[in-house]
């Protein structure tokens, strides 16, 4: 919304909508402009409180362009380093102009956390690995040491500083380097390796693990990507789940919602008070996650299953629906399965039942037969969701299916510097060319809209993909980030829809819905699109955005039923919670999913599973349903 700051009716048009979401991934790139830095080249730089000056030629300070480059890329000043380098006179030692740079930012770097100085380091474009390696040798405090020993161990190894995004080097005009190793791999080899890991064997000695490493992910990405997703997958699915880590956590780093992030010291408080022993040795054993990722079976396809025994604490009412990542740190679905009643999750990968992948797990006790998809169904492919893109889609790109919808944006100059490297060949480009295209389509979700040309998915395709209407997130004051924030943080519809099909028989006259961290209401849509009435759903839902986009579907779609919304569920009292039991008649189905940030692959820094910050609401998910259980039980005794 338009601001008027100025009280006389002048209007200030500089709202989020006006910024440029194209750059929302460029959080690991410097402010600051590289400069011209070949050995040689005077630097000129100008500030706002100096006349413009020029650095000193770097060959007679004895200064390597490529550590002056990479302190540029690190966020110093030209003015700085020609500072540090004036200060210490000619042919002086590298290390001793990096230190001196280093000491003049000291004081706005004293006292950052061991999760800043990682960031910090990565952002400057250090292997992760190494980063965590020289902050256990040097401490967390000690910056000037650890970023010494980085630079010392890149100089080394004679090895250039390692940026997330593999971009091109523009030598000259029309003449693009795409600075390739000189062990340079087909990617689309790498993606059909039919090799196995030895199970027995190290990680590192395994093919997958190597494919990982020389495509430009580290080690320990590749590692965790393994742990996570077991052997026995491709290497296409390991590196999909790498790429969506690594736009999760960027996501979360440019997101912050003030509100989400307010202290949460009353579920730690009731997270301790909820924890519980195990009532049958059904989920004791460590949950591993199934391949193909199906679930209880497709629709229309053999194998289904339509029986499974379920706990006996778990056929009570009300029927429960919890929904959290399948790939999440070990042993959080163990305690997730044995807090709701022993339940074993559902793992159902959403690219089985649309164009685009999502990994989720879900725990239930929904029977699972009858179940049925709703109508129409989604669209399979990603050239049936977007016909128009089939004209352009180049042959030598064989993706079918996108990666999983996540809440960031690739930026113009990547999708630019695609079109450059396709026009300079007539017909098939090389394949170090395609092998780079390629890769970057397949992490940023790019479909092609015309010839060379890449794009990133629009908010309203992405609504199509996650099964919403058209327009669910669109106006009434929500920017495009917001949008974009929103819908990566949602339900896959047809997935849920699949799901709860099975309560249309038995609630033919409506149902009454508890919806937790309701989002963007991916569970109401999934309802209404069975046609399920709702007769009444109180919604709790910490982002006022959120709140109003639900509303609007709402009144949109002329429900009948009453609609409650609160804000925060750790301010949803048991008082209130059987107030509103007794005054509507009880709960038939509670559903959510709890904030995932501290559990998904891409939070590295504070991927503390359910003892996160915000993850840790789960408790409040078990708390609330307990005491929808334990008054649901009163209610039929009385």
């Amino acid at each position: 919304m338009a601001q008027d700051s100025s009280g006389d009716g002048e209007i200030d048009w500089n709202t989020d909508d006006d910024l440029e979401v194209d750059n929302l991934m460029l959080l690991s790139s410097s402010v600051q402009p590289r400069a011209e830095t070949l050995v040689g080249v005077a630097v000129t730089t100008t500030s706002s409180s100096s006349p413009t000056e020029t650095t000193p030629d770097l060959v007679q300070m004895g200064f390597s362009d490529e550590t002056f480059a990479a302190l540029v890329e690190m966020g110093y000043t030209m003015e700085m380093i020609a500072r540090a380098i004036k200060e210490n006179g000619p042919n002086v030692e590298a290390s001793v102009i990096v230190e001196t740079v280093m000491k003049y930012s000291s004081d706005c770097e004293a006292g950052s956390s061991k999760s800043k100085a990682i960031d910090y380091f990565l952002a400057a474009g250090f292997d992760e690995e190494k980063v965590i390696k020289a902050i256990h040798e040097h401490g967390e405090d000690n910056m000037e040491q650890i970023g010494n020993a980085l630079l010392s161990s890149a100089e080394e190894e004679k090895l250039p500083i390692v940026k997330e995004e593999k971009l091109p080097i523009v030598k000259e005009e029309n003449d693009i380097d795409w600075s390739e190793s000189d062990d340079e791999m087909n990617y689309c080899d790498l993606l059909s390796s039919d090799d196995e890991m030895d199970p027995d064997s190290n990680l590192e000695n395994g093919s997958q693990w190597r494919s990982l490493v020389k495509m430009g992910f580290s080690k320990l990405e590749a590692s965790l990507a393994l742990e996570r997703c077991g052997n026995d997958v491709s290497v296409e699915e390991l590196a999909d789940f790498i790429w969506a880590a690594q736009l999760a956590r960027a996501s979360d780093e440019f997101h912050a919602d003030p509100e989400a992030q307010k202290p949460r010291h009353a579920a730690k408080k009731r997270r301790r008070d909820s924890r519980r022993e195990p009532t049958s040795s059904a989920v004791v054993e460590q949950v591993r996650l199934p391949n193909p990722m199906i679930g209880f079976g497709l629709p229309n396809e053999p194998g289904l299953i339509t029986h499974r025994s379920l706990p006996a604490p778990a056929q009570r009412p009300p029927y429960f629906y919890y929904e959290n990542v399948a790939l999440a740190p070990k042993g959080v679905w163990e305690t997730i399965s044995r807090l709701l009643y022993d339940v074993a999750p559902e793992f159902v990968d959403s690219k089985y039942l649309c164009a685009a992948a999502r990994k989720r797990g879900y725990v239930h006790n929904l029977p699972i037969n009858n179940r049925f998809q709703i109508q129409p169904p989604p669209k399979y492919t990603i050239c049936e969701a977007f016909p128009l893109s089939k004209r352009w889609w180049p042959t030598w790109d064989k993706r079918t299916k996108l990666n999983c919808i996540v809440t960031v944006y690739a930026s113009a100059k990547l999708t630019n510097r695609i079109r450059v490297a396709l026009e300079k060949h007539i017909g098939e480009p090389p394949d170090h060319v395609k092998r780079y295209v390629t890769e970057q389509c397949r992490k940023w979700n790019l479909v092609w809209v015309g010839k060379n040309k890449a794009a990133p998915l629009e908010p309203d395709e992405m609504e199509n993909l996650l099964g919403f209407p058209k327009n669910h997130t669109r106006g009434g004051g929500i920017s495009r980030t917001e949008r974009l924030k929103s819908l990566g943080n949602s339900f896959q519809v047809d997935t849920v829809a699949y799901h709860l099909s099975v309560l249309k028989p038995l609630f033919p006259n409506g149902i009454n819905v508890l919806s937790l961290f309701t989002g963007i209401g991916g569970g109401e849509v999934a309802l209404h699109r069975l046609q399920i009435p709702m007769n009444l759903v109180v919604s709790v839902e910490i982002s006022e955005v959120n709140r109003n986009i639900l509303k609007d579907f709402w009144e949109q779609t002329n429900q009948r039923g009453l609609l409650i919304e609160f804000v925060d569920v750790q301010h949803l009292s048991n008082n209130k919670i059987e107030e509103l039991m007794k005054q509507y008649g009880g709960f038939d189905l509670v559903i959510g999913g709890s904030p995932c940030n501290n559990l998904a692959g891409g939070n590295r820094c504070t991927r503390s599973g359910l003892d996160g910050e915000q993850s840790s609401l789960f408790y409040e998910y078990c708390r609330i349903l307990e005491v929808v259980r334990e008054t649901t039980a009163k209610m039929r005794r009385s």
